[in-house]
């Protein structure tokens, strides 16, 4: 395409560049869009199923909060078609300050945060329940990854690249676990795999590796409620007896297999839940195990094809086509921080992980992680719209 000085002017004005130009009529991943649009619906009506006796006990009726549930999916619908049509790079020119922002707000929540569940995680600002650890994970998979971008030239360098690199995630992943432990250890996963993919040093790599299974141990045995966790995730698959599922650490799991052994293949029915009465959180944690209830193993089958599908996007077409190794790393970890949670919460509803917290994107009952998840699902669209022409290859070394 010839551009004349007067488009340049034009492009200059308007702040566009002729690159932008070039894929303004190029469309965002259309699959990526529909999987999350199936995720909503099937996760309002999974919400509604579940949320009943959680309403009754607190005044309210299960309509108001679904239609609440909706409201705030409309938001995350709204940022994520927002976020689509901005170019992630200038989105990545911000992401110190995201961070830095998040690390302050992570203090607050320290001192000023509600108890929910016998932790802080939340900050309540103006009447509305914020989550900074939610900002915090995507604002640092696009530092994490403007960072590994603006250093391949000296990328394995120990003081230039990686010492500078596990700072700023060292003290985000440090920051989320005195209240989460769980997305801590997860985003730190997800952060040493990017690095992966930007060529770091593999030596380097192991070594944080073994200093993180280190720090993680040292973290569950300081607190008594991560050590019950693990204690009867590993009675559980280990010694399986009615004493293990009775007592109060096992509870939650006891519930949860209950709820998915009474779907059976095609589920008790929509709305038919028993076990939304005794799960804990069944609107948000183990949202997986009453999908399971009511729509059987089919359809949580279902729920988990579309994550993968979600998976396949993100990684064989997005990352792989990206214009850039930015757009390529942001694409690798917001495809893993969105089908990594879900598969994770579906894990710990059938007994194959200890109990975590974690809600499945657009599924589960939220407000800042939908309100996240929309936003890194816009990124994806966004440099799903800014291919590269030709194959383009991962950057793994």
């Amino acid at each position: 395409m010839i551009y004349t000085s007067a488009n340049r002017d034009l492009n200059s004005i308007l702040g566009t560049t002729p690159d932008e130009m070039e894929t303004k009529g190029r469309k965002s991943d259309r699959v990526l869009l529909v999987c999350v649009i199936m995720l909503m619906m099937f996760g309002s009506l999974a919400v509604y199923s579940s949320i009943a006796y959680f309403a009754e006990g607190h005044g309210t009726s299960a309509g108001s909060l679904v239609t609440g549930h909706i409201f705030k999916l409309a938001i995350a619908f709204f940022v994520m078609l927002i976020v689509s049509k901005i170019d992630y790079s200038r989105l990545a020119k911000f992401s110190r300050i995201a961070v830095i922002l998040s690390w302050i707000l992570l203090f607050a929540v320290m001192i000023y945060g509600e108890m929910v569940f016998g932790a802080r995680r939340s900050l309540s600002i103006a009447g509305f329940s914020f989550q900074p650890s939610s900002m915090a994970a995507v604002a640092l998979i696009i530092h994490l990854s403007v960072l590994i971008s603006n250093k391949q030239d000296y990328i394995k360098d120990f003081k230039r690249s990686f010492l500078p690199i596990m700072v700023w995630v060292s003290i985000t992943c440090f920051l989320i676990a005195l209240e989460d432990f769980s997305t801590a250890a997860l985003l730190m996963g997800i952060s040493l795999f990017m690095m992966f993919v930007g060529r770091m040093s593999i030596m380097q790599l192991s070594t944080v590796v073994l200093i993180g299974l280190l720090g993680g141990t040292a973290l569950v045995m300081s607190s008594e409620q991560r050590q019950s966790r693990v204690t009867q995730y590993v009675h559980q698959i280990t010694e399986i007896n009615n004493t293990n599922f009775e007592s109060a650490a096992g509870y939650q799991a006891q519930q949860a297999h209950i709820a998915v052994a009474q779907g059976k293949l095609f589920g008790v029915g929509v709305g038919k839940s028993t076990q939304r009465d005794f799960l804990p959180a069944p609107y948000n944690d183990f949202i997986f195990a009453i999908i399971a209830e009511e729509y059987g193993m089919a359809g949580a089958f279902g729920v988990i094809i579309i994550f993968v599908v979600i998976l396949f996007r993100g990684f064989a077409s997005i990352a792989r086509n990206a214009r850039d190794l930015l757009g390529t790393l942001i694409a690798v970890g917001s495809t893993l921080m969105l089908t990594l949670y879900a598969f994770v919460n579906a894990a710990v509803a059938v007994g194959l992980f200890p109990v975590t917290g974690l809600p499945m994107p657009f599924v589960s009952y939220g407000g800042t992680s939908m309100l996240f998840a929309g936003l890194m699902v816009g990124l994806l669209m966004n440099i799903s719209k800014h291919k590269r022409d030709g194959n383009k290859q991962f950057y793994i070394g």
